[in-house]
């Protein structure tokens, strides 16, 4: 009789038993967004499907070539963004992050990129008027994120969020919207909009923000990045990243596989910096190393 009633106190207390897995706080988190350059256009090499096991990233999307499903995590092996998509940013970012982090910290990423797509997509309150003027093509991948990629990478990183900590915020973006003065101050709205809606704190999350195609690989839209070099004056604690010798695809839009290897590694050792680390490994990649 007193096992039985044991039993019975013990099954009662189940339901207010706290969860056996809690939010990991060495368990960094960084969300990715913008357009095409975000989602990844380099062509994935060899050296690049192996990736340390504190590198993860969590599927956006369902990627059946990939066997992965929307939500889940998912050892960090390129691509990180769309199944059909290459090499990114965000690949040698994580990559440089665990090379100097300590080994007791992992770090993951959550990819929402949107090809062609201006700065408005990600306006939370008007974005409906620019989907609306959409061409087809990019139509398909906005379906993709239920509609609304900036409420769906939202919702993403509130998934994250219950397994780790949002450390930062990357950025490439801005080959759509050449000559808007106002790139800076919509940039500052859609942080703004993440950090209420993730409950962050501003000074705890830094924005880095990267340039377009440099100047020195003839970038079709290299001009844009005088006006991206102005975002730290309208938003605090956003930091750019420069391209400078970062090599490119023939259209001198996106970059090549050596050129987002360069970049990513520039991500990450601005976000160690910014985050407190030393650099234990330097960026000292060339960028004519071979890749497309």
């Amino acid at each position: 009789m007193k096992m039985k009633l044991r039993l019975f106190l013990l099954a009662a207390l189940l339901p207010f038993t706290p969860k056996a897995f809690a939010q990991d706080p060495n368990f960094y988190i960084f969300l990715c967004f913008g357009q095409s350059n975000m989602d990844g256009a380099g062509k994935i090499e060899q050296q690049d499907r192996t990736v340390d096991k504190r590198f993860h990233v969590l599927a956006a999307l369902d990627a059946p070539n990939l066997g992965r499903k929307k939500g889940n995590w998912y050892p960090a092996v390129p691509p990180l963004c769309r199944g059909s998509g290459g090499l990114g940013p965000a690949d040698y970012f994580g990559r440089t992050m665990v090379a100097n982090l300590p080994e007791n910290i992992r770090i993951g990423i959550v990819n929402v990129a949107v090809a062609g797509c201006k700065i408005e997509l990600f306006e939370k309150d008007t974005f409906k008027l620019y989907a609306a003027t959409a061409p087809q093509w990019m139509t398909n991948f906005i379906k993709e994120y239920s509609g609304d990629p900036y409420q769906h990478l939202v919702d993403m990183a509130k998934l994250a969020q219950k397994d780790g900590v949002i450390k930062g915020i990357l950025l490439h973006q801005g080959e759509s919207n050449p000559n808007d003065k106002d790139w800076p101050k919509k940039v500052k709205g859609i942080y703004d909009n993440l950090v209420k809606d993730l409950d962050l704190k501003a000074e705890d999350v830094p924005l880095l923000a990267g340039e377009t195609v440099n100047a020195d690989q003839r970038g079709v839209c290299a001009g844009m990045n005088k006006l991206i070099a102005e975002l730290p004056k309208t938003l605090p604690n956003s930091y750019v990243i420069s391209s400078a010798g970062c090599t490119c695809n023939p259209d001198r839009l996106h970059f090549n596989a050596a050129g987002y290897r360069k970049f990513g590694t520039r991500y990450g050792e601005k976000m160690l910096s910014v985050l407190g680390y030393r650099i234990k490994q330097p960026d000292t990649q060339p960028a004519t190393q071979p890749g497309n």
